[in-house]
C-alpha cells in the first residue's frame, strides 16, 4: 500500500511540475474581456504541448496586459497551465 501511496505522490508532483511549464505561441487576438481578464485567441500550432492550431479563451495573469490589446492583432505569448486553466504570462 505504501508503494501505491508513494506512486501517486510522484505522479501529482510532475503533474505539477508540467503544470508550470511555460509554452510559447504564435496567435490572433478574437476578443479581449479587460474587466475579467480574459482574452480569446486564435493560435498557431504550439509544439511544446503537440497542440493543432485553435481558438481559445487564456486567462491573464495580469490584467494590465489586455489594456491596449486590439481584435485583430498578432501576438506572440507565453502561457503556463494552472489546474485546467490556461493563463498568459507574457504578451508581445
Amino acid at each position: 500500500m505504501k508503494r501505491l501511496a508513494i506512486l501517486a505522490l510522484a505522479a501529482a508532483l510532475a503533474g505539477s511540475a508540467y503544470a508550470q511549464k511555460s509554452h510559447h505561441g504564435v496567435a490572433v487576438v478574437k476578443s479581449v474581456d479587460a474587466a475579467k481578464g480574459t482574452v480569446m485567441l486564435a493560435h498557431e500550432p504550439i509544439s511544446s504541448l503537440s497542440w493543432p492550431a485553435m481558438t481559445m479563451k487564456f486567462i491573464a495573469r495580469d490584467k494590465k496586459m489586455l489594456e491596449n490589446l486590439a481584435v485583430g492583432r498578432k501576438v506572440e505569448f507565453e502561457f503556463v497551465q494552472q489546474d485546467r486553466d490556461y493563463v498568459v504570462t507574457r504578451l508581445k
